[in-house]
């Protein structure tokens, strides 16, 4: 991987930087590249296999995530922790999450803005007065009683 740097064990830096004279927190969490153990990462072959380890556990966990979208289960949430468990040694998985950590935070800023907040009120107010009237529309035609038991149509 070249991190465009000829310093060994050097870490890549993002270049959009906001906060130049940040806390110590602040700038390990700009560093993109292996969070591998120092004694891991020094012996070339067991860093590939601790890759390697890593991304099947990933996968695994973006699989299982994958097959609970259709299915009951938190499929989204276990596909972004698949993807963290990646982000902890692939460049691409981390700056994968930082965009969607970036488009979350934008779409919870703009639902928090009065205007489309009242706007999505209105639209859930309508539809339920819209499924009440239909609601309304069956009890009043065929009372309590199931559809697959109704005798006279």
């Amino acid at each position: 991987m070249n991190t465009g740097s000829d310093e060994p064990g050097e870490v890549a830096m993002a270049a959009d930087r906001t906060n130049m004279g940040g806390s110590a927190e602040d700038q390990s969490e700009q560093g993109l590249g292996s969070k591998a153990p120092e004694f891991i990462k020094a012996r070339r072959m067991l860093h590939l296999s601790w890759q390697v380890g890593v991304f099947v556990i990933g996968l695994a966990v973006v699989g299982a995530g994958i097959i609970m979208l259709p299915l009951p289960g938190p499929g989204w949430v276990v596909i972004f922790g698949g993807m963290a468990i990646w982000a902890t040694e692939f460049v691409w998985a981390q700056l994968v999450l930082r965009w969607t950590k970036r488009k979350v935070t934008e779409a919870a800023q703009r639902a928090l803005d009065p205007k489309v907040r009242w706007r999505n009120i209105i639209l859930t107010a309508i539809g339920l007065v819209i499924i009440g009237a239909l609601l309304g529309v069956y009890l009043w035609k065929f009372g309590l009683e199931m559809p697959w038991k109704i005798k006279d149509q």
